[in-house]
């Protein structure tokens, strides 16, 4: 199943971004791009989902320098970028490995595509693995530990059903049952011309 392959690299990757758990640590991708693509793109962009997830959590310090602030808001502004082009990259990847598939007269679109799936299913690893971590802090309280128990046993029964749908996707649109589509993303706040704010600094 494609999500068992995703979901490993996930925590792979969560896992090395932890040891030195920084946001300024250097990146290395282990699969290679030419003789594993899929597995290269999943972790890549586990690898921003990670990083801008820490991100958020620095932004949120109330006592941040606001030129720093500044700062990382657009290095999240970035990521947020980098995010959506790998969205693109794995739906490409899936709509190049099924190009081939005769699709039936009566096959529909899903509300998503299998890649803003794998969005979601890479965020959900992150609250996995956090939630973990706040379940079984030795520093917190137990009814503290109690609470995000049950939390982290919903999220692993959310990352169950979402790895299903995306799996009973990717086999739909196999069999031509579904078909998809890439819509490059039209973002415009980043755009001088499309940002009215932007295009009256020109």
């Amino acid at each position: 199943m494609f999500t068992r392959k995703a979901n490993t690299i996930f925590q792979e990757v969560i896992e090395k971004y932890h040891i030195i758990n920084t946001v300024d640590q250097p990146f290395t991708n282990p699969y290679n791009k030419e003789t594993n693509l899929l597995e290269h793109l999943l972790y890549r962009k586990s690898w921003i989902d990670t990083v801008q997830w820490h991100y958020e959590d620095i932004i949120r310090d109330p006592n941040i320098d606001p030129v720093a602030a500044l700062k990382l808001k657009r290095q999240i502004d970035a990521s947020n970028q980098d995010r959506t082009d790998m969205v693109e990259y794995i739906d490409s990847y899936f709509l190049t490995e099924n190009k081939n598939v005769e699709v039936k007269p009566n096959a529909t679109i899903n509300t998503e595509s299998p890649a803003w799936g794998v969005d979601r299913l890479s965020i959900l690893a992150l609250k996995v693995y956090h939630m973990n971590e706040e379940a079984t802090r030795t520093d917190a309280s137990e009814s503290h530990r109690n609470a995000c128990q049950k939390k982290l046993e919903v999220l692993l029964e959310q990352r169950v059903d979402l790895s299903t749908a995306i799996d009973t996707l990717l086999q739909d649109i196999s069999t031509g049952d579904k078909y998809m589509k890439v819509y490059k993303q039209m973002k415009m706040y980043n755009d001088d011309e499309l940002n009215p704010v932007l295009r009256g600094q020109k």
